[in-house]
């Protein structure tokens, strides 16, 4: 049986989704899977033992050139590449119309997705042709991708315990492994205070306490924080100012060369980003907050991770701008941080 995943983006859903490979895997023994992914993604997935190839696309590309000829030959390549394939199974778990036009270029009979009602975008059902309702308990967002995915098959995802990998270089550990040792560090945290939603920030005020405060709590700890553009690599720098010895910015890692780091940390503390679920991925522990997201729809489960939701009566309001942005993010404290660290770092 050949399947194919569609979950084109973004870091954070992608890592939410590797559970579906191991679920296929036990439920279809033998099967052959591939993935689509956008191309800036493509190294989370890269060397994983499960996946069979990786189909890439440039979507981003192609809707800033949508008629240019370079645009042109590289969908048609990739329609090709699609359909010669011969899937028997072609699951969507991006839920968008563009994850839509990729899921029907493979002329697969079986096309699963969400329904309508709970897509990213309605007209997605469009180009399924079995849509999948979720149950009242499927709150998590790999639960979501766990059901569509299932649908087919009598195995119940709920009894698995299902696994997850970012399969690094051994260049790549090397390097990580030589920082860590030049850090010296009796425990090494890494922070992360960027992410997309101005409303999943906190504050560049909270973080500095937090980073003082983790200093005299650990003495011999450093904090390693990383960064994604150059809004963020500027308020890194002033934070690691303001918390003085023992805290270091990174310079602008690769997502290999970023994983095999957070494979090596005690902890990687952040927002709803997808450091926090590359982590989560590889096992390592967290501490993340929520603020306009949910906490318990997207953050990492298990005992080694502790999420803070802003006690706000409106938390959880998927807003990506807000008039009371300021108050939820002094909602979040210092305190609410420092202990849910505490109660992983011993």
């Amino acid at each position: 049986m050949r399947i194919l995943i569609v979950k084109i983006s973004a870091m954070g859903d992608i890592l939410h989704a590797l559970p579906v490979l191991d679920y296929l895997h036990q439920a279809a023994p033998g099967c052959e899977i591939d993935w689509v992914v956008e191309e800036a993604f493509a190294d989370l997935l890269r060397g994983n033992p499960l996946i069979g190839q990786i189909q890439t696309v440039r979507l981003k590309k192609w809707k800033r050139s949508p008629f240019s000829w370079g645009t042109a030959k590289e969908v048609m390549a990739a329609r090709a590449s699609l359909a010669a394939r011969r899937y028997d199974l072609v699951i969507d778990l991006q839920g968008n119309i563009k994850s839509g036009v990729i899921t029907s270029l493979t002329h697969c009979p079986v096309r699963l997705g969400f329904e309508g009602r709970v897509a990213q975008e309605r007209l997605n059902s469009f180009f399924t042709n079995r849509q999948v309702p979720l149950h009242a308990d499927d709150l998590h967002i790999t639960d979501q991708y766990l059901r569509v995915a299932s649908a087919p098959f009598s195995l119940d995802f709920h009894d698995l315990p299902l696994q997850t990998a970012v399969v690094t270089t051994a260049e790549d550990d090397r390097w990580a492994a030589s920082l860590v040792q030049d850090c010296r560090a009796d425990h090494l945290f890494l922070c992360h205070m960027g992410t997309t939603w101005q409303t999943k920030f906190w504050s560049t005020e909270g973080w500095t306490m937090v980073g003082r405060r983790l200093a005299v709590a650990f003495p011999g700890s450093v904090q390693l924080f990383s960064w994604g553009n150059e809004t963020e690599h500027q308020a890194v720098h002033q934070v690691v100012a303001a918390i003085g010895g023992g805290a270091r910015v990174l310079e602008r890692l690769p997502l290999r060369r970023l994983a095999a780091l957070v494979k090596q940390v005690d902890l990687v503390v952040g927002g709803d980003t997808g450091i926090i679920h590359l982590a989560a991925a590889v096992g390592t522990a967290t501490v993340s907050y929520y603020r306009a997201s949910d906490g318990l729809r997207s953050g990492p489960r298990g005992a080694r991770h502790r999420i803070i939701q802003a006690p706000m009566p409106c938390t959880r309001c998927f807003k990506t701008s807000c008039s009371k942005d300021m108050e939820c993010r002094a909602s979040i404290t210092p305190d609410m941080v420092l202990t849910a660290i505490r109660q992983l770092v011993t």
